[in-house]
């Protein structure tokens, strides 16, 4: 008799049909075990569309009906981030399914995302951030290079996220357009972009900022820029530079006391060999990257968590604690000041 046990094959569904919709369904055509079951959108016409595309079958334009007649296991929340929370909180309390993503941002405030995560937890489902470079081997290896004393201590990380390669003032980027301008809908560059190099920074610190200063410029309806300078235990720093108003960069540098790590194309870089340069007294040293999917890592990885019981990259307090930040530096522009977090 044999003792082989089939690997298990996750059901998921995905609330919101949007573009970034069609790389977590991406990523759950690339996996053995990962299955796309349902689909659920206010849109009908979103929801065929969508479904033609990927070859879904069950699709739903009311979250609790999909919830009460499917058997899923991973629930993709894909929607506007001003929904995420009330989304997320629906669905960790049907309790039908064991493990949430919630894309970027985890919700709008950190009250929000204690409210999401207490409502996990009480019901017994893993919830976790969609910080899709948190997967990607280049960043697992800077960290590990980071760990290893290779640089000596860590003392300022800087990074960028921009997107305006068209160029252009705020006139062009309006509200009805995408989400990002939109206000009501969660949009703003330190939602959509900040975000990403705010995790960056606490993931390589291994630490929370212990205060955080801001400045922004405005677009329409939401901040258009945003300019971010974080301090950590030990006088370490983080400089942060995000907008949809200046040309297309992504890159950090990690910098310590024995050298200094760049990272190019660190956050969007699906289908493209990536390196990390490793500058020290020693000379440069070029470490190179196959391309990968990074929403297939994504999934894969919570597959495997789901699977072994080992613990999140990303866990449900460090989401929380994400958003603190976040809150941080939206009190900063307010007010003009120093917050301390």
């Amino acid at each position: 008799m044999s003792n082989y046990s089939a690997a298990p094959v996750y059901r998921i569904g995905i609330v919101g049909t949007g573009g970034i919709a069609k790389a977590h369904g991406r990523a759950c055509k690339e996996l053995e075990c990962a299955e796309l079951h349902a689909i659920c959108d206010i849109s009908e016409e979103a929801l065929h569309r969508y479904a033609e595309a990927f070859g879904v079958k069950r699709l739903y334009d009311n979250l609790d009906q999909m919830l009460a007649s499917e058997e899923l296991d991973i629930a993709i929340v894909a929607n506007w981030g001003a929904f995420h929370a009330e989304t997320g909180i629906q669905i960790a309390k049907s309790r039908r399914v064991k493990a949430i993503i919630c894309e970027k941002p985890f919700t709008s405030n950190a009250a929000e995302a204690e409210q999401l995560v207490n409502a996990a937890n009480a019901n017994g489902i893993l919830v976790t951030e969609a910080f899709k470079f948190r997967h990607h081997p280049m960043h697992l290896k800077a960290k590990e290079l980071i760990d290893a004393g290779e640089i000596g201590e860590v003392k300022t990380v800087r990074s960028t996220f921009c997107t305006g390669g068209r160029g252009g003032g705020p006139e062009s980027r309006p509200p009805e357009r995408n989400w990002r301008f939109n206000k009501a809908k969660g949009g703003g560059s330190i939602y959509d972009l900040g975000c990403y190099c705010i995790h960056h920074a606490r993931f390589v610190f291994d630490a929370e900022p212990v205060t955080v200063f801001a400045t922004q410029q405005w677009g329409i309806e939401v901040d258009d820029a945003m300019y971010m300078l974080l301090t950590f235990p030990g006088e370490r720093t983080a400089q942060i530079s995000v907008g949809f108003n200046s040309a297309n960069a992504q890159y950090a540098e990690i910098c310590g006391t024995a050298g200094m790590l760049r990272l190019d194309r660190i956050w969007n870089n699906e289908g493209r060999p990536v390196s990390i340069e490793k500058h020290t007294v020693d000379g440069l040293e070029s470490i190179e990257f196959e391309p990968v999917f990074q929403f297939t890592n994504q999934l894969r990885h919570l597959c495997d968590c789901l699977t072994t019981g080992q613990p999140h990259r990303i866990s449900p307090e460090n989401c929380v604690r994400q958003m603190k930040v976040i809150d941080a530096v939206r009190e900063s522009v307010e007010t003009g000041n120093v917050v301390a977090i």
